[in-house]
């Protein structure tokens, strides 16, 4: 393969392994999983503690798959909790790595992306992007208020693989993504619902708070009788947060986080089952016609993605209920490694350009 192609490292951290590839602009040329047992990573307080750690396997990964580190073009990582961004492809800068490494919107993982992507472009003297990380907010200021003024709708989502299907979808149609009005669903472990219009994510369920519940996140919920659970004396606050993000949703009916096992149970004749998973189907399809109305009805597609977009059961029971909408596309899965390489390679070019984050 010519080294004359713009060469591009791709690094996911994930919350057990960090992930990475080696691009020839779109052709992969390899990808390497590195799994962490949770004896490495328990040892660490914070995420951010866990970089010399991970920077270490990553030069490993790169030693063992004998990559000549002097082809490399740039350097690409997932993006974590920062501030509210517009989307697109960012320059890392040592304020975004400041911000990640203070983690005031939260732990998690991906927030080391930034800064290995940052302190190996130093290290091999190229430049350092992250694309479309999950604080993308281009959300109007209409869709903020909540009816408390103490509170803001804040907009994390599924942003990197969402934005990545709406752009695909938008090429195969043949028109500009920044024409194009969308509806995407993410569905995975979280559940990600949102408009894009002209191009811009103007509004999204965030999908710890709001929206559908999904495996083990519980979604939108009834506000007053959340206040009285919250006042109960049942839960510290910790131990309920905890309750809402990792021990509800499917989980909390059913006791399992597989959607395969519940289509089995189903396939059995458990209809309790079939009741939370046809509720989970009502609420992802409430959501979408919201995001409808949101577009004034003009969408050129739904798209659904995500690792359940796999289930023909829960594809064919959405479309049933939306396709009176816009025509439906089905994009399963996410190719993360494979986004964060297109998002770095259009602005090397000079397709777009790439934000200072600020």
């Amino acid at each position: 393969m010519s080294h004359d192609k713009y060469r591009i490292l791709v690094i996911n951290p994930g919350a057990t392994s960090t992930k990475l590839a080696v691009f020839d602009e779109k052709t992969m040329l390899f990808k390497k999983t590195v799994e962490h047992k949770l004896a490495e990573i328990q040892i660490y307080e914070k995420i951010f503690d866990q970089y010399e750690f991970r920077l270490e396997l990553v030069l490993q990964a790169i030693a063992e798959e004998k990559v000549d580190v002097k082809t490399i073009k740039a350097v690409v990582g997932r993006g974590g909790l920062l501030k509210p961004v517009p989307g697109g492809t960012f320059r890392v800068n040592e304020k975004m790595v400041d911000d990640l490494k203070k983690a005031e919107r939260g732990q998690h993982a991906s927030n080391l992306g930034a800064v290995l992507a940052f302190n190996l472009g130093s290290k091999f003297n190229i430049p350092a992007f992250i694309v479309d990380p999950v604080a993308v907010d281009e959300i109007e200021d209409v869709a903020r208020i909540t009816g408390l003024p103490e509170l803001k709708r804040r907009c994390l989502s599924h942003a990197l693989n969402i934005r990545a299907v709406a752009r695909s979808v938008a090429e195969e149609l043949g028109k500009d993504f920044a024409a194009c009005n969308f509806i995407v669903v993410h569905l995975g472990t979280g559940i990600s619902i949102a408009a894009l219009k002209k191009g811009k994510m103007v509004d999204a369920c965030n999908a710890k708070e709001e929206g559908p519940f999904s495996v083990d996140r519980c979604g939108g919920l009834p506000a007053s009788q959340l206040v009285k659970l919250c006042y109960s004396g049942q839960y510290t606050c910790e131990e309920l947060l905890n309750k809402l993000i990792r021990e509800a949703g499917i989980y909390a009916y059913l006791g399992i986080k597989d959607v395969k096992q519940v289509e089995k149970m189903i396939a059995a004749g458990d209809e309790r089952a079939k009741l939370v998973l046809d509720a989970f189907i009502y609420q992802v399809t409430r959501e979408i016609g919201a995001m409808a109305a949101v577009l004034q009805g003009h969408v050129d597609r739904i798209i659904f993605t995500g690792g359940m977009a796999y289930s023909a059961r829960i594809v064919e029971d959405l479309l049933k209920r939306v396709k009176f909408i816009a025509p439906v596309v089905v994009k399963p899965g996410e190719e993360e490694l494979q986004s964060l390489a297109l998002g770095a390679l259009r602005v090397l070019k000079e397709e777009e350009k790439a934000h200072e984050y600020v």
